[in-house]
């Protein structure tokens, strides 16, 4: 059996998002265009992923496959109706957009299908057994998606459906998300709110995405209180503030749930060169939490992971942080040098930041019963 599974396909790398815009904001107006279609949410830094694991020598140590995409009953899992199939109408007729930041193109509509369907498949195999653990390299992303609306570049929730779709074929009573994602992962939340078998975890900068946003109070309801966990980080806080909240909090919330299978929706746009928001981890940064991942899911999981991609935008940040992600879950590392652990290790904030955020991280602890 080979450790760790990739799951990749080209089609995903042909979603356009409809429109030209610059990073997110429609061109007009005041708003100039840009080079191609101006999108943050582009191909690039997922194709550039799959390049340096192919000139790196990874993708050699990897068991890579594609996957059919996803069914509509299983996207029925999740999705409304009426919701897939305004999507479909309107990607066959060439495009638009059917919420909050999130336009799509001709053909969109199949392709998020193929998203949904790697992240399935991934979930799948490494519950049946086939791999220790998996990566999906999943376009669009999913975890804004809420079940009648697309928001946030996410169109179909990639995740809750790849959930939903293993619990109905496998039985699985207890799996834990954990949303490293530098915006909040709303759309998960919501599908899994009132719900006690599935834990979510999402760690995120404070009001960046939905704009605002903290959610440390919000903590599920109804069989599902205390099945939800928002860690709202502050703005410019680097490797040290995730440091801590994975040991404050993380680790013991996962611990004392004792899921059966762990889910990553791996978010890499909490670097330091991102566009979209302010943190400053780095690629060594990812591989801690992705160690810390790995630790839960065999005390507790018989080592089942699988990590699904979520956003990110930096082209030339994100393959670094990538590789140090899916270096750790296979266990072998390439001979890449890192070029920006070093750097951003400069930058990380004075240790007063560090203090007050320690003391923040505490009381969101305090929240959930952990002392």
């Amino acid at each position: 059996m080979n450790s760790t599974a990739f799951y990749f396909d080209e089609r995903t790398m042909w979603h356009v998002p409809g429109g030209l815009h610059a990073l997110y904001l429609p061109v007009g107006g005041w708003v100039q265009p840009m080079a191609g279609s101006g999108m943050a949410e582009s191909p690039e830094s997922k194709r550039r992923i799959k390049s340096l694991f192919d000139a790196s020598g990874l993708t050699d140590r990897l068991d890579l496959r594609s996957a059919p995409m996803a069914s509509v009953e299983d996207l029925r899992r999740v999705h409304a109706a009426p919701y897939l199939e305004a999507f479909k109408r309107l990607s066959d007729a060439g495009g638009g957009e059917l919420g909050d930041t999130a336009p799509f193109g001709r053909g969109s509509y199949d392709i998020a299908r193929v998203s949904t369907g790697l992240a399935i498949a991934a979930l799948d195999g490494v519950v049946r057994g086939e791999h220790r653990n998996a990566f999906a390299l999943t376009r669009p992303p999913g975890h804004h998606c809420l079940p009648d609306r697309g928001m946030g570049f996410c169109l179909f929730n990639n995740i809750g459906v790849a959930i939903e779709t293993v619990k109905a074929r496998h039985r699985l009573e207890r799996i834990a998300v954990i949303d490293w994602d530098v915006h909040h992962g709303n759309g998960t939340q919501q599908i899994f709110y009132e719900r006690a078998d599935v834990l979510t975890v999402s760690l995120h900068q404070w009001g960046c995405f939905p704009p605002g946003y903290s959610g440390a109070e919000e903590r599920g309801a109804g069989a599902g209180l205390g099945c939800n966990v928002n860690i709202p980080l502050l703005p410019g806080g680097g490797h040290e503030s995730y440091r801590y909240a994975f040991e404050r909090i993380v680790v013991p919330v996962v611990d004392r749930y004792r899921p059966e299978l762990i889910v990553v929706a791996s978010g890499l746009d909490a670097n330091g060169l991102d566009p979209l928001a302010r943190m400053q981890l780095h690629p060594a940064s990812f591989r801690m939490m992705t160690r810390h991942a790995l630790d839960l899911a065999a005390r507790h999981a018989e080592g089942r992971l699988v990590v699904v991609h979520e956003g990110g935008y930096s082209e030339v940040c994100v393959p670094f942080c990538a590789l140090a992600v899916v270096e750790e879950l296979s266990g072998h590392r390439t001979e890449v040098d890192d070029p920006f652990t070093e750097f951003f290790t400069l930058q990380q904030p004075p240790a007063r930041f560090d203090a007050l955020q320690r003391e923040l991280i505490d009381e969101m602890a305090a929240l959930h019963g952990l002392t």
